[in-house]
């Protein structure tokens, strides 16, 4: 049995980048004699198999034919007469085209150790144009290695840009979406995937509210950088800074999808944007089908990104009815995901990238005083239902009250 590793792990091990898994191919085999020495098929489109002992996938070497649009219209060949180049010859870029055996030699026809030195992500083949999954792949690895410099190749911008001109991008289904954009939000600079997919055309199609971002402008007294969609790339940026978390990467994204529905005639503002951009949100994360979990992160981020940025400005009650109403007081709180959101949006800007934040701190003291309020004499009184609430609510109240004249007089003596 010939087995070559392949794919991302030789690449990242070419990178000395941290290798997450290990792909192998076989060659020369069937998929009779790899079940006849043990190994267990796993694989749905094509003949892949659980290595008996270590549980490593095992791949034959394949070719694959287009025969519909979209990434499921493929035939695939799986047989003992596939030859390792012709395996490596249908894989998306150079830089994944290359394997290696256990003695560790290379085998690179397609000059994929070349553009990784020079640091350009480049299509192996025309075949590339058939399956549009592999443009939200580039743009994933632009995310995952931009900060090494790594930049698309011209041609391959090129036939992407054909690609979506030729309406496969509107094929991708939501899952497969979902899962290159998930990935990208953990990468290390996942702004980079937005601007590959607008560089080619493919973020009008696959996330139109926020390519309608771009070119819409703003106050340049608080946004020097102007333009929305700038804007929302930098506070990406910025949110990658403060957070590893997928969620909080992606409130900070579309924070402000509400901008793109402001008339012209209203330019650069932008009033009421915050509830006007719930709707739109609210059909992108049906649309993709985005978790639960992500979608509520954003609507509050959504909805309340500048009453937090307004934090020091607040009565103590509209304080208390936005930390309700974010979950702020519940024990699976999300505050600090929140405020790490709101962060980003201020940060996010030409100029203030590593200004202070104070109104995160004091938010986060304000909810930790409304929390702990002693609440025994309002269960004593024998209220039922609501009342129980708008009482503990009335108390809140006046503890971030008491809270907020500590805190003025604490900040003028300070000055």
């Amino acid at each position: 049995m010939k087995t070559y590793l392949v794919g991302g792990a030789v690449r990242d091990r070419l990178l000395d980048y941290p290798v997450k898994e290990r792909d192998w191919l076989v060659v020369g085999e069937t998929a009779d004699s790899m079940l006849a020495a043990g190994f267990r098929p796993v694989g749905k489109d094509f003949p892949v198999f659980l290595h008996p002992g270590n549980h490593e996938e095992y791949a034959l070497a394949r070719t694959e034919r287009k025969t519909a649009p979209g990434y499921k219209g493929f035939a695939v060949h799986a047989d003992s007469d596939v030859t390792l180049e012709e395996d490596l010859l249908r894989r998306d870029l150079t830089v994944n085209a290359m394997a290696m055996d256990a003695n560790g030699e290379l085998f690179d026809p397609f000059h994929g150790r070349r553009d990784l030195e020079n640091r350009i992500l480049r299509h192996v083949s025309p075949a590339f144009s058939e399956d549009p999954v592999r443009i939200l792949r580039v743009a994933r690895f632009a995310a995952r290695y931009a900060h090494l410099g790594f930049i698309v190749a011209e041609e391959t911008q090129a036939l992407m840009r054909e690609m979506v001109l030729a309406g496969e991008t509107d094929f991708l289904v939501a899952e497969r979406v979902w899962a290159e954009l998930h990935k990208a939000l953990l990468e290390r600079s996942p702004a980079a995937f937005f601007q590959v997919l607008r560089d080619c055309g493919a973020l009008r199609v696959i996330f139109p509210e926020v390519d309608a971002l771009f070119g819409v402008p703003q106050p340049e007294k608080h946004h020097p950088e102007i333009d929305t969609g700038v804007h929302v790339l930098m506070v990406l940026a910025q949110a990658t800074r403060l957070s590893e978390k997928a969620e909080v990467r992606l409130a900070a994204l579309l924070h402000d999808l509400g901008k793109a529905l402001t008339p012209s005639q209203h330019w650069p503002s932008h009033h009421g944007h915050e509830q006007k951009g719930l709707p739109v949100l609210a059909k992108l994360c049906q649309r993709l089908r985005v978790p639960n979990s992500f979608k509520l992160l954003c609507v509050q981020v959504m909805q309340y990104h500048t009453h937090c940025h307004r934090a020091l400005e607040l009565r103590a009650d509209t304080l208390i009815d936005m930390l309700q109403a974010i979950g702020a007081f519940k024990p699976d709180s999300r505050l600090d995901e929140f405020l790490q959101a709101c962060e980003a949006d201020a940060r996010g800007r030409t100029g203030f990238e590593d200004r202070p934040y104070p109104q995160a701190d004091y938010i986060r003291s304000a909810a930790m005083v409304a929390a702990t309020v002693d609440t025994s004499a309002v269960l004593l009184k024998g209220l039922q239902g609501p009342q129980i609430g708008i009482a503990i609510h009335k108390l809140r109240v006046q503890a971030v009250s008491d809270y907020k004249q500590g805190y003025q007089h604490l900040t003028t003596e300070s000055a």
